[in-house]
């Protein structure tokens, strides 16, 4: 399985990111034939005082491609929603 992980608008800690990968390893339990995955972890309303972390996930699977975005005020909270 490749695992790509792409930041918009932010440069990404190396805590962001190996809690990323380390969440990620526990999706070859549920589905065996994952190609790749595809994270997008954005800030969202920049030009506003809001600043919303917004975590999107892209599963390749032969035949199939699964796609879940989810927002909230934390990477790590929004990447585990969209995750379930």
């Amino acid at each position: 399985m490749t695992v790509n992980i792409q930041t918009v608008r932010f440069v990404a800690d190396v805590k962001l990111i190996d809690y990323v990968k380390q969440k990620l390893e526990k999706l070859n339990s549920f589905h065996d034939r994952i190609v790749k995955v595809d994270v997008f972890l954005k800030l969202d309303n920049v030009v506003h005082n809001i600043k919303d972390k917004v975590a999107e996930i892209r599963l390749h699977i032969p035949r199939q491609q699964l796609f879940v975005k989810q927002s909230s005020k934390s990477f790590e909270q929004s990447f585990d929603e969209a995750l379930d």
